[in-house]
C-alpha cells in the first residue's frame, strides 16, 4: 500500500496545502516520512490524515467558483467502529460547505472495505447542499464496497458513477464530465 499515491497529475492546478480555505492549509507533506497506516500497511505519506485511522485522503482540486471538489480516499471507510463519515464531515466537508463547495466528487477505487453504521451524517451532508443543488457522487467504488452501501441504503445519499478514464482529463474536464452525466441523468441539461 505504500506505493498507492494520491493522482499527482493536477498538483499544477491545484495544491491543498496552499490553500488558504482548505482544511489542510499550510500543512507540509513528507516526502520520504511514512508514519500513516491503514492497520498494519504503512501508506504514502502524501495521503491526508483528517482523524480516521483507517481512512485518508487527498484534495486534488477545488473550484470555488464553481462550487465543487475532487477528493480521492485510500483505506477502508469504517462507520461501525471508526465512525469515519462523522470525522471526513467534521473535519472536511464542513469546512468547504462552509466555503461554498456543494458539489462532492469522491474517487473511491482505493477504498477496501465499507462497513455501514449510521445513516445521519450522511442525511445532514445531503442537506447541507441541497439549496445549491449540491450533489456526492461516488466515483469508482468498488463492487464489494458498493454493495455494503446499497444493503445499508446509503446509496440514496451520492450518485455512484464508474469512469476508469477519469485520470485522461484535467480536473474542469473532468468535473464537467460529472456534471454533464447527473444533469443527463435527471434531464436538465
Amino acid at each position: 500500500m505504500y506505493e498507492l499515491e494520491p493522482y499527482y497529475n493536477w498538483e499544477d492546478y491545484y495544491r491543498s496545502s496552499e490553500d488558504e480555505l482548505s482544511p489542510f492549509y499550510d500543512v507540509e507533506e513528507p516526502s520520504f516520512e511514512y508514519t500513516n497506516q491503514v492497520y498494519n500497511y504503512l501508506i504514502h505519506p502524501n495521503w491526508d490524515h483528517f482523524g480516521s485511522r483507517t481512512l485518508y485522503l487527498k484534495v486534488l482540486f477545488v473550484n470555488y467558483e464553481k462550487n465543487y471538489a475532487i477528493i480521492e480516499l485510500i483505506g477502508e471507510w469504517n462507520d461501525a467502529v471508526e465512525n469515519d463519515i462523522m470525522n471526513l464531515k467534521r473535519e472536511v466537508i464542513d469546512s468547504m460547505i462552509s466555503n461554498g463547495i456543494s458539489k462532492f466528487i469522491l474517487i473511491c477505487e482505493n477504498v477496501m472495505n465499507f462497513h455501514a453504521d449510521d445513516y445521519d451524517y450522511y442525511k445532514e451532508w445531503q442537506e447541507d447542499i441541497e439549496e445549491e443543488a449540491g450533489y456526492m457522487v461516488l466515483v469508482n467504488m468498488p463492487e464489494h464496497c458498493l454493495e455494503e452501501m446499497k444493503n445499508a441504503r446509503l446509496t440514496k445519499y451520492f450518485w455512484v458513477l464508474q469512469y476508469d478514464k477519469w485520470r485522461t482529463h484535467q480536473p474542469k474536464h473532468f468535473y464537467h464530465y460529472v456534471n454533464d452525466y447527473i444533469n443527463n441523468t435527471l434531464g436538465t441539461a
